[in-house]
């Protein structure tokens, strides 16, 4: 697979390794590294080598920024070189998560620093300098608005801001920051250079209409799209959000920078998970949201999964993939939410809706994250959502693989054979 991977006509399979990083910590609280909690630090090598066993194509796969610049301008890529090395000898293609969440403990304010954009976009740039021959497809932020969310409105996360001005002021710095990296990304790579954006597909049902709900819900449906649209020049002066873009500080001067200076998707990669992704207004009951005192979710299924494909296909306009889904659950239930959610992807790809791929997350399990606000062991805190599972045993997390990996092989290499044939053909 090579050159512009989605352009082919394809259904391209792919999987994930949770990589979401937040070095700080402060009483209460501990750091989290999912690659050091599933000791995939330590094992990237292997985890590779199952994410090809089970037929995948596509790895999405993040760095540790944290780790890469441990002070101010002073680089270590010595485990990124050998993660990369690693990736590259294993077939897969990468599509590389800059930021996961999480900046490195000397940047103060984190997000909120004024200088984040320029910094992550020089981090950027070093990593794609560096790793021109092994990757040249990028996700330069995974899911803005969770970022905007957990670090700006509900405080969860460093800096720690809280309310409608906490999320706007980290949701414009996260912009900023996409787009400068996006630019620094392709000053090293020029055309050669693809990018997925990815974000949270989130809805809102019930009693939204009831009057101490509906201000906030339609606030949260302008706050999903906020990041990409500012990125892509399309927050203009008629745009619902721009009040609370004004209320927080910002201007139309920098609207006009972002109208300027946008970036485009070549995929837009939605992150959708039928239990989660969907949230429950109740008339009379109020949440401040977040896993501290979550609205209830209601589960949508297939029917939540095509709405948001479609949605994000049709306000982009846009290739889309399904970049990130699972259930957490039984095997059994993660098999049927595999058949049922490819039938769908396949469904709309027959409409005319142009669905490139679908990404499993994660490859094996993970732990919550609840575990950062928690004293407990990490086996309190581990979700069945993957191809394997992670068993303690006295050398540490075993991989186990498990049906869902049978199954998933059976999808991914059934699509491998069309498209290949389907190549051949046209040849």
């Amino acid at each position: 697979m090579s050159g512009r991977w989605f352009e082919d006509g394809a259904l391209h399979f792919g999987l994930g390794i949770e990589d979401t990083f937040v070095p700080q910590a402060r009483p209460g609280e501990r750091a989290i590294d999912e690659y050091e909690l599933t000791e995939h630090d330590v094992r990237f090598a292997d985890d590779f080598a199952l994410a090809a066993d089970v037929g995948a194509e596509l790895l999405r796969w993040g760095v540790p920024w944290y780790r890469v610049e441990p002070a101010v301008g002073r680089w270590d890529w010595s485990w990124t070189d050998r993660a990369m090395g690693a990736l590259h000898g294993s077939g897969l293609r990468p599509v590389v998560d800059l930021v996961h969440y999480g900046t490195p403990l000397w940047l103060d304010r984190e997000f909120a620093h004024p200088d984040y954009p320029l910094r992550v976009a020089e981090y950027a740039a070093r990593f794609a300098e560096r790793y021109a021959d092994v990757a040249v497809d990028y996700t330069p932020v995974n899911e803005p608005v969770i970022h905007a969310l957990f670090a700006g409105e509900y405080g969860y996360w460093p800096p720690y801001l809280t309310g409608v001005d906490g999320f706007t002021t980290v949701a414009v710095a996260v912009a900023r920051g996409l787009v400068r990296t996006q630019h620094a990304v392709v000053d090293v790579l020029g055309d050669a250079a693809t990018f997925v954006h990815v974000d949270a597909a989130m809805a809102f049902v019930g009693d939204d209409a009831a009057p101490e709900h509906r201000a906030h819900a339609d606030r949260m449906r302008t706050q999903v799209h906020l990041v990409e649209d500012l990125v892509t020049g399309r927050v203009g002066a008629d745009h619902p959000a721009v009040p609370q873009l004004h209320a927080a500080g910002f201007g139309d001067g920098d609207l006009a920078w972002f109208a300027g200076s946008a970036v485009q998707p070549d995929v837009m990669g939605v992150n959708y998970y039928p239990r989660h992704s969907t949230e429950r207004y109740e008339a009379g009951v109020t949440h401040t949201g977040g896993f501290a005192d979550p609205r209830p979710f209601v589960d949508l299924g297939v029917d939540g999964l095509r709405a948001a494909l479609t949605t994000f296909a049709d306000r982009y306009r846009v290739p889309v993939m399904i970049s990130e889904t699972c259930v957490t659950a039984s095997e059994a239930e993660r098999i049927d939410w595999l058949d049922e959610s490819v039938r769908v992807v396949e469904e709309l790809r027959g409409a005319g809706v142009p669905v490139v791929g679908y990404t499993w997350w994660p490859l094996f399990d993970m732990y919550e994250w609840t575990w950062r606000h928690s004293q407990a062991p990490r086996r309190d805190h581990l979700l069945t959502m993957g191809l394997y599972d992670l068993v303690e045993t006295p050398s540490g997390l075993a991989r186990r693989r498990n049906a869902v990996a049978d199954r998933f092989e059976t999808l991914a290499r059934r699509a491998n054979h069309t498209s290949h044939g389907s190549d051949q053909k046209n040849s």
